[in-house]
């Protein structure tokens, strides 16, 4: 291969050996990792296997090792922030009244719940609010079974309950 002399310099396009040397081993030292080798039973236990020569010009680090500062940082990496709904809209301290004041039967919810602010709102877990409001209606439920029952009469397909309560009741006589 003929080399191409420039016309300013005369020097040829291609580069010397010495800076292709140079060029290879910058390359070398920015993608050098240091790789040990487990064995699947030193994978278990930890233990690294020894590769037999030291490597010149790299000390070794006294108590730690690199291995758990990067299982450290792999957990750091992989843990995702919990999802956020933003900078609130209204404050903590807003009435409700206010807040829900087209929806009546909300109002009527909270006035049950006896909570004012969306601060004291926020402090119920939603199972939490749903059995608070139907506790009193399978209450209210519970006695009309029963006083049907004492009259000799039933809901639809209740025939059951009311023949245990009417035999709980005689037992008890």
């Amino acid at each position: 291969m003929a080399r191409k002399k420039t016309a300013t310099t005369g020097r040829s396009k291609r580069k010397s050996s010495t800076a292709k040397k140079k060029a290879v081993t910058v390359r070398k030292k920015a993608g050098a990792v240091k790789k040990t080798k487990f064995t699947a039973k030193a994978k278990s236990a930890g233990v690294k296997k020894s590769k037999g020569s030291k490597q010149p010009g790299v000390k070794k680090r006294s108590g730690s090792t690199g291995r758990k500062k990067a299982a450290a940082s792999r957990k750091t990496a992989k843990r995702k922030r919990p999802s956020s709904l933003g900078r609130p809209r209204v404050k903590a301290d807003a009435k409700l009244d206010l807040v829900f004041q087209k929806d009546y039967k909300a109002r009527e919810v909270f006035s049950f719940l006896n909570v004012t602010t969306l601060r004291e709102l926020e402090e119920l877990p939603a199972d939490e609010i749903i059995a608070r409001m139907t506790r009193p209606l399978v209450e209210t439920v519970e006695r009309i079974r029963k006083s049907l029952a004492l009259m000799n009469r039933c809901l639809k397909k209740d025939l059951g309950y009311a023949l245990e309560f009417r035999r709980e009741i005689e037992s008890l006589r």
